[in-house]
């Protein structure tokens, strides 16, 4: 699957993008390009684009995650800037994300697979499955009562187990489980 060539005229439709949170004062002087109906702007440039913004994630028919330089507070307004070669191709029915977990900061998130060359073994996931993959992996993470019927030693060691599966196979939830019991 080769990734689609993206600019000012098709960034906005259907696309996923990791956007990097700026500093508005990157974009001092600068003359906006658009404003769309939701209040968002937009400044074009040749090597990708600025939006500021108060909502990120889901953005129309768009996946737009925003990597925050601080704990990012919905509804505050933010300058994101995105290479256009960060934009890829996004529907809701193919699978084109893989999820990735960083365990020392439980940080759980998902992304394109042509976004990074992967060396690993994963599991491609649709829209839909991915979200309620992360959902799992994050009550698995946080939570304790999941276990609480389960034959394990180190829940720690344990929900490590749970979610590497969850990542890396296609196993639901409650079949994991079910090998614990």
């Amino acid at each position: 699957m080769e990734n689609k060539i993206y600019n000012k005229l098709n960034f906005h439709s259907h696309t996923f993008c990791i956007w990097k949170e700026v500093l508005f004062n990157e974009i001092n002087n600068v003359k906006i390009s658009y404003k769309s109906k939701s209040g968002s702007q937009y400044i074009f440039s040749s090597d990708g684009l600025y939006r500021i913004s108060n909502h990120w994630g889901r953005v129309a028919n768009c996946h737009w995650r925003l990597i925050p330089l601080d704990k990012f507070k919905n509804q505050n307004t933010i300058v994101g800037f995105a290479n256009w070669s960060d934009f890829y191709s996004n529907n809701d029915n193919s699978k084109l994300f893989f999820i990735k977990v960083d365990f020392e900061t439980k940080d759980v998130n998902f992304y394109h697979k042509l976004s990074t060359e992967i060396q690993e073994k994963i599991v491609l996931r649709n829209a839909k499955d991915t979200a309620k993959t992360i959902q799992t992996i994050k009550m698995v993470l946080y939570e304790k009562d999941w276990a609480k019927h389960l034959k394990y030693q180190d829940l720690e060691v344990f929900r490590k187990m749970i979610v590497n599966e969850l990542i890396y196979s296609e196993k639901r939830f409650i079949e994991i489980k079910r090998q614990y019991l």
